[in-house]
């Protein structure tokens, strides 16, 4: 009869090298897996950006010298652009429609709607939400065209008039042209208008997470509503704020559609750096150039991002 001599610690060592065998294991069975994947992003989202870091080191054009032979300039494109009067105005344009449309439209809106909508009834909530969110889903070129149509006309215009500035005359009030004369108001509400919706639905479903006996226990103690929100609803929300700025932020960066429709893109007073940056790459043909925008484009976007995470003590 063969006895088994060996030590605990050999048998915890023994255990030990099984598991970590089973989890090496599981790791080659996942990692092959997700190979497809990981082949797809390297493709098609690596390659695209360091090829955007390429172009933007260089004179690339689509016509003229920088078409035919494209030679490495450095960081000269950078340089450029910080002597660059038309950025700089793209680039206060941008984040004035960033700062109204986006972090006080649409993230307070969709907050505000989030609390009204909380303790209504079914029907007002769908009725509410349906046409809320029939604003986020259709595309931005067909928004594009239904805010030009209901702004259109004015007093000199050759345009029927359109549904705003028919509102106005029923009441005997004067006639505007109105993209013409309040171009960054019209795109900002415009855009308002537009990402509501995602605001409202992240806050909607942050405010189901919240206990109903801390909000109970609030009215009990005599809180008003407005402590309630400062100091229960908007702390236990934290996350869901951070998250919602980080994401309209980044897409109120890359908006281009909706404003291009409606300005054509030759208003200055509301030419965002994702039209500045068009502009240069597709009708002065300067590709380098244009890259080197973009980039910069992300950039201020990843900045605005630590500095929401900052703000708000949140790991995203």
């Amino acid at each position: 009869m063969q006895v088994d001599t060996q030590t605990p610690a050999q048998a915890i060592d023994l255990s030990t090298r099984t598991t970590r065998r089973k989890r090496n294991r599981q790791l080659r069975i996942s990692l092959l897996f997700m190979a497809p994947a990981f082949l797809v992003i390297a493709v098609f989202m690596l390659g695209p950006a360091i090829w955007s870091v390429y172009v933007s080191l260089t004179n690339m054009a689509l016509t003229g010298v920088g078409a035919d032979t494209p030679q490495f300039v450095g960081f000269d494109n950078f340089a450029h652009i910080f002597r660059d009067g038309e950025f700089f105005n793209a680039f206060r344009v941008s984040l004035t429609y960033l700062i109204f449309s986006a972090l006080i439209g649409q993230a307070g809106l969709g907050l505000l709607l989030a609390l009204l909508m909380r303790r209504r009834n079914v029907v007002f909530k769908s009725v509410l939400g349906a046409i809320i969110v029939a604003a986020w889903v259709i595309p931005d070129v067909v928004a594009g065209f239904v805010w030009s149509a209901f702004l259109a006309g004015g007093p000199q215009s050759v345009l029927d008039p359109g549904l705003l500035n028919t509102i106005f005359s029923t009441f005997g009030l004067p006639k505007h042209a109105w993209i013409q004369e309040y171009p960054m108001t019209m795109v900002i509400i415009a855009n308002i208008w537009r990402g509501t919706a995602f605001s409202m639905l992240l806050y909607a479903s942050a405010l189901e997470s919240i206990p109903q006996e801390l909000l109970e226990a609030s009215a009990i103690d005599g809180a008003s509503n407005w402590t309630t929100l400062r100091y229960i609803i908007i702390p236990l929300i934290r996350g869901a704020i951070g998250t919602d700025l980080l994401l309209i932020t980044l897409a109120t960066l890359s908006d281009f559609t909706l404003v291009y429709v409606l300005t054509a893109g030759s208003n200055a007073n509301t030419e965002l750096m994702t039209i500045y940056q068009y502009r240069q790459a597709f009708q002065f043909y300067q590709i380098g150039y244009g890259s080197a925008i973009a980039l910069l484009i992300i950039a201020a976007g990843a900045i605005l991002s630590l500095i929401y995470t900052r703000i708000l003590r949140v790991d995203l």
